[in-house]
């Protein structure tokens, strides 16, 4: 199984447990920390991250790539940090929405990023993208910690509140 082959089944898999939790409606309590933070949310405040951020690292994805092919010198520039004002906008504004709802727009990710990176040329992944605390980074690279790895470790924490 190829690198990319195998993203999209942890994609698959996620989405599973993703629907699980949805139909499950919102557990109480506080997620631990995130991993390298200190953020503790509750379920909606997942949720709404969720539901935003897989549409995002697809678009910084396709950023670098769209920069690339207009000749601008690599790395380029891309991302944001948890501090950046939208992303903490998007969790406020969403937190209350239905999880069912939330986990649609997951979807929509989920089936974007494998649509679009299953039809990138093989040139594209050697595209190098500079994060601001990551440093150089290239699309797999961006896939698998900012998606992929991302989205399980969200899905651990709605599997840690509610109580697996």
């Amino acid at each position: 199984m190829s690198e990319q082959q195998g993203a999209l089944a942890r994609l698959r898999a996620v989405q599973r447990r993703l629907e699980e939790h949805a139909a499950a409606g919102l557990p109480p309590g506080l997620t631990d920390p995130d991993p390298e933070g200190t953020e503790r949310w509750e379920a909606g405040q997942v949720w709404a991250h969720l539901a935003e951020f897989p549409a995002y690292w697809l678009g910084q994805i396709r950023h670098i790539l769209e920069r690339r092919t207009s000749g601008e010198p690599e790395p380029i520039a891309f991302g944001r940090t948890k501090t950046d004002p939208g992303r903490i906008a998007a969790i406020e504004r969403d937190r209350h929405d239905d999880p069912a709802a939330l986990l649609q727009r997951v979807t929509d990710g989920i089936r974007a990023t494998a649509t679009q990176l299953d039809a990138l040329p093989a040139d594209a992944w050697g595209a190098r993208g500079l994060h601001p605390t990551r440093g150089v980074m290239r699309p797999a690279q961006i896939l698998e910690r900012f998606i992929v790895a991302h989205l399980e470790e969200h899905a651990d924490q709605l599997d840690q509140l509610r109580g697996g």
